[in-house]
């Protein structure tokens, strides 16, 4: 391999940081199945951009935490409702009930501190475009002018060191 890696046109970061996201949503959808109640000692810190598209919070909770914000579920938790994109949850703050709508995609880290689990994630903006690239040189039309290779493969094969 050469020293430089080129850029992947596959974008391997968002699709692991997308299944790492659905680990938080069972998760949750597996306590919002067994009544709310959590198991054992487990409880989560949950942290996210309350400032990323899709979140819903009280005005007073987005100005004290306008960067990131991170809740505890463990014991004074309710109506906590999992969704295909993102969760929701009724906290107290300061003895004021609040609810929150977090989208998966919003949520910066994950933490079951009984269990010592975590992951990180990078918040995702969906508004955000891609970044440009140049057209690969066979995504043209297949006007059947131009180079031919004898058996029209344009399968490369490698070898990884394998021993035969």
């Amino acid at each position: 391999m050469s020293e430089e890696t080129p850029d992947s046109l596959i974008p391997y970061d968002e699709i692991v940081q997308e299944a790492l996201r659905a680990v938080v949503g069972r998760v949750l959808g597996e306590i919002q199945t067994g009544g709310g109640e959590l198991p054992g000692n487990h409880h989560f810190y949950i942290t996210f951009k309350p400032g990323a598209p899709g979140v819903s919070i009280p005005q007073h909770l987005r100005e004290r935490f306008p960067d990131e914000m991170t809740i505890v579920l463990q014991n004074k938790f309710w109506d906590l409702e999992t969704g295909d994109e993102g969760f929701s949850v009724g906290l107290s703050f300061n003895q004021i009930p609040a609810k929150l709508q977090v989208p998966f995609a919003a949520i910066t880290a994950f933490v079951d501190p009984a269990v010592d689990f975590g992951l990180q994630f990078q918040a995702t903006v969906p508004d955000m475009a891609p970044e440009a690239h140049d057209d690969a040189e066979n995504d043209g039309q297949d006007n059947g002018e131009g180079p031919d290779d004898g058996d029209g493969s344009n399968v490369v094969t490698v070898d990884f060191g394998r021993k035969k």
